[in-house]
């Protein structure tokens, strides 16, 4: 248990130094949210002011409200997906001794939009799958999603990598990140990467403490001094989602770099990168 924290607490660490060295990184998690947003409203607004849910509803419009929902989540996937490739790209070049710049990142995501592209609606299918597996299934479909969805991202975890380094199609990376895990150490893995848990309990351990912060603020009864708080503690929440995002990327690109060369970067420890994911 204080093995997995103190390993934690080193992963950040190790990846701070990159985002300390390449503090732009951060951008692409933030134009990542901004076009998730757009995607949103840009979905939402027009099917509320035309009555499109209520008409699936009364009308029973499944397949409508099927294909919108599986067009959004292709329009959603493909913005992540690119923003992800681009940060990974960008880590990439840092690890392998370069300095990047957010327009090398946007460089190599555009090189790959098509790949991208199909990469998303490949995503997309499977996440309507899983989707109505858990929707139609009852309890037992709930667990089966789960589980599929659980081996899914372990299958996929070095995609966006292989993306952006690769030059292969979207199948054909999908097979690669699994042929890249089997090589070293990917049968065995647990799902609780270091990241994860570190910024898991930093999110919690903010919520600990803006319990007692939010009732004393509100035994002051002071509306300003409320609305203050509350804005400080959701830009807390959307800085450390930025941040563990970041992070997130440029890990995943220090795993690719040791699933394909055997080594990685001054940045990261290589023992503490392979042994993150297996108990041994």
């Amino acid at each position: 248990m204080f093995q997995r924290i103190s390993n934690s607490w080193e992963l950040v660490k190790e990846s701070l130094r990159v985002l300390q060295a390449d503090k732009e990184l951060m951008v692409f998690p933030i134009i990542s949210s901004i076009g998730v947003l757009i995607v949103t409203l840009t979905f939402i607004f027009p099917l509320l002011l035309t009555g499109f849910f209520d008409s699936v509803t009364q009308n029973g419009g499944e397949i409508a409200g099927f294909l919108v929902l599986f067009l959004f989540y292709v329009v959603q996937y493909t913005v992540i997906f690119f923003a992800n490739t681009a940060l990974v790209g960008a880590a990439m070049i840092r690890l392998r001794g370069g300095d990047p710049t957010v327009s090398d990142g946007l460089r190599i995501a555009s090189s790959r939009f098509g790949v991208i592209l199909g990469y998303a609606l490949i995503a997309s299918t499977v996440g309507m799958i899983l989707r109505a597996i858990s929707s139609r299934g009852g309890v037992l479909g709930r667990i089966i999603a789960g589980l599929f969805g659980l081996v899914w991202n372990i299958a996929t975890f070095l995609v966006v990598p292989v993306l952006a380094i690769e030059n292969v199609g979207p199948i054909d990376a999908i097979k690669r990140s699994v042929a890249l895990l089997k090589q070293t150490w990917g049968e065995q893995i647990a799902g609780n990467l270091g990241l994860g848990a570190f910024f898991g309990l930093l999110v919690f351990g903010l919520f600990i403490l803006a319990i007692p912060a939010f009732v004393l603020i509100a035994s002051l009864q002071s509306l300003t001094l409320m609305i203050v708080a509350l804005v400080v503690f959701l830009l807390l929440l959307v800085l450390i989602g930025l941040v563990h995002s970041t992070l997130n990327g440029i890990y995943t690109a220090a795993v690719y770099q040791y699933a394909t060369e055997g080594k990685v970067s001054g940045f990261f420890d290589e023992g503490l990168v392979q042994n993150a994911f297996k108990q041994k």
